[in-house]
């Protein structure tokens, strides 16, 4: 149960997919910085509102995979770890630098307060599920599915 979304989202670009008990993201980006980028506020999408997240701290994030679709899958876990842990819901996401095996990025936001901020999925991990991350066309693309 939870939130269950199929469409592209104008403002954002990355579009929500509708998985059985599980959520996805299918993300776009004109580089990878961008790609990453997209994929870190589409996972603030499905775990809350970003439109109600006030910038008033940072992290930095850091990830490694052995490959592109690696990478996303622990950059996007350490974004749930900080999460879960730290109660950490970013709204604005600096990629400071990133290549096939590593990444390092600036995430600003503030500490999720259940009183002013919307709950929405319970996100457990990304996962390695049906991932792929490709550049087509001179535009970058990837998916990935989150256990809930």
């Amino acid at each position: 149960m939870g939130l269950m979304i199929s469409y592209v989202c104008t403002m954002e670009p990355f579009e929500i997919l509708d998985v059985s008990s599980d959520a996805g993201l299918r993300i776009r980006g004109r580089s990878l910085k961008e790609l990453f980028s997209n994929a870190a506020r589409g996972f603030y999408y499905l775990v809350t509102d970003p439109a109600g997240i006030e910038v008033r701290t940072e992290i930095v994030v850091r990830a490694a995979g052995e490959s592109l679709e690696g990478l996303l899958v622990a950059f996007l876990n350490e974004l749930v770890y900080f999460f879960d842990t730290e109660g950490f819901a970013g709204r604005e996401v600096e990629i400071d630098s990133v290549n096939d095996r590593r990444l390092e990025a600036v995430v600003r936001g503030e500490m999720f307060d259940p009183g002013r901020h919307e709950r929405r999925l319970l996100v457990k991990a990304a996962t390695y599920h049906n991932i792929s991350v490709r550049k087509s066309d001179g535009l970058w693309e990837a998916s990935v599915i989150f256990d809930i």
